[in-house]
């Protein structure tokens, strides 16, 4: 793995800290129909304008909440995505990361290489709306925070947490890090493994 991808102690307590300070967590069920957003995101460097919406036209999305970009576990999951993009995409999949990161940090984080690689697309949710609509707090960063390359982070973090829509736009499955005690990578194979079964259950 890229040196980048090694984080300091710190660094991961911070982030593992922050995602976890909601006293219980909670968030909207399998099953539930997932609440449409557009948002301000980036991909490849490049800002857009992103609607779930549309995004669901073209089959199962994965929207994935994390707590903030250049933190330790945000940098692994980025970067198991990334590499597992063309996966996602044949089974029909899209790919969405949210965070509190303002659209300048995610432009940079987005064409990075080392994490989104500029295989989909992260969407900035910096007062945490899109987070409530399925039922996810955002903590307040601590003061003084700093992301692994020094730079002061002055957002919220949002628990992380993966929902996998299907088509219909109901939740096919939901876990996080908080309550399912998964790595971040694990995000990725779940969110994959589920979206396979749903490709194969629609193939006679």
């Amino acid at each position: 793995m890229n040196k980048r991808l090694t984080f300091s102690f710190a660094a991961a307590a911070l982030a593992a800290g922050m995602a976890m300070a909601p006293s219980a967590f909670a968030a909207i069920a399998q099953g539930t129909t997932a609440p449409t957003f557009t948002a301000q995101a980036s991909k490849a460097g490049k800002d857009f304008k992103l609607s779930l919406a549309d995004a669901l036209k073209s089959g199962p999305v994965i929207v994935y909440f994390f707590p903030s970009a250049y933190t330790g576990g945000c940098d692994i999951e980025a970067h198991a995505f990334a590499t597992e993009a063309a996966k996602f995409a044949a089974a029909g999949a899209t790919i969405i990361g949210v965070s509190a990161d303002s659209i300048q940090r995610l432009n940079s984080f987005s064409a990075d290489p080392n994490y989104c690689a500029g295989k989909f697309p992260i969407a900035s949710d910096p007062d945490g709306k899109i987070a409530a609509s399925y039922d996810l707090k955002m903590a307040a960063a601590e003061p003084n925070a700093k992301d692994v390359r020094g730079e002061v982070i002055d957002h919220g973090f949002i628990s992380r947490t993966t929902f996998v829509i299907g088509r219909d736009g109901k939740v096919a499955a939901v876990f996080s890090s908080e309550a399912d005690h998964l790595h971040p990578q694990e995000h990725v194979s779940k969110s994959l493994a589920i979206v396979e079964q749903l490709q194969s259950a629609k193939t006679p």
